[in-house]
């Protein structure tokens, strides 16, 4: 049960993150790939300060989130005024550029990592209350994405990411709702690395390369982009299956590239069939 626990607030973590993901690229239409460096400054942020400070855990992961707000206004001010290819490759750079920071300090534990960060809760009880907390919050922020997009300011939104011509014609500022929106993404990020960090009190700077960054956009993308509960079907697809299948008791050298060709041929199926992805209205469809 321990195990089914654990895994559990495995993919609620990620739900968080492709949710928040999903409302900077899928909602917003920023071509960025940094989300899971925002992710990491939120899981160290909130790592150093356990370790180094006595502020209470809840705070902690605050400051994380905020930190990651912070470094993604940072990001946004600078890269936000060009779109395409060329921001995609700023975002791209930016993530390097941080974990290799990571890496040489020694502060964050280097490339071995940072270990040791105290836990808040002990006992038998800990796994079900960090259970509860991150199904919690995984609801949370599916449902206030969900509120943001469909509201006045979700349709400004839809209409700055679709005719950001026309939307700064009419007199509003495409750049300011960009930030706000990339600020707000990378905030939720940084709460579910924080959550990650006292929970599994170790984090290296390995977990958050540019695969990372690949799987969170495959759980999108493969739930559906643009959509409240796309995300979620997404994360709990790519991360479930694979843990069904360690349930075969296949030999190592069988199983990872079992679980490969699993998502390859997901990916390629819905490419196909199932473009806009599992909850994405066809397009097709809807002319008709």
């Amino acid at each position: 049960m321990e195990y089914l626990a654990t895994v559990a607030i495995l993919i609620a973590l990620y739900v968080i993150l492709a949710a928040s993901y999903n409302l900077v690229i899928g909602y917003g239409g920023l071509a960025t790939v940094a989300h899971p460096i925002f992710f990491a400054i939120g899981a160290y942020t909130a790592g150093l300060l356990a370790i180094h400070t006595d502020l209470p855990p809840v705070l902690n992961v605050l400051l994380g989130a905020v930190a990651a707000m912070a470094a993604s206004v940072t990001l946004a001010a600078s890269s936000l005024r060009v779109s395409g290819d060329y921001l995609l490759i700023a975002s791209l750079g930016f993530q390097l550029g941080l974990l290799q920071l990571i890496r040489n300090l020694e502060l964050t534990g280097g490339p071995g990592g940072l270990s040791n960060i105290p836990s808040t809760i002990v006992g038998a009880a800990r796994t079900p209350i960090f259970l509860a907390i991150t199904i919690g919050l995984a609801i949370a922020s599916v449902l206030a994405i969900r509120a943001i997009v469909q509201g006045p300011y979700g349709r400004a939104i839809t209409a700055m990411r679709d005719e950001e011509l026309a939307f700064t014609a009419l007199g509003r500022n495409a750049m300011t709702m960009k930030i706000v929106i990339f600020a707000i993404g990378c905030g939720i990020a940084g709460v579910a690395g924080g959550i990650y960090a006292y929970y599994f009190q170790y984090i290296s700077p390995d977990q958050f390369e540019v695969l990372q960054s690949a799987q969170i956009l495959t759980m999108v993308v493969l739930g559906g982009m643009g959509t409240a509960y796309g995300p979620v079907v997404g994360a709990l697809l790519l991360l479930a299956i694979p843990q069904a299948i360690t349930f075969l008791h296949l030999p190592p050298s069988i199983m990872a590239p079992t679980q490969g060709i699993i998502f390859t041929t997901l990916v390629l199926i819905f490419l196909f069939v199932r473009p806009a992805g599992i909850m994405g209205v066809d397009s097709s469809k809807v002319r008709s």
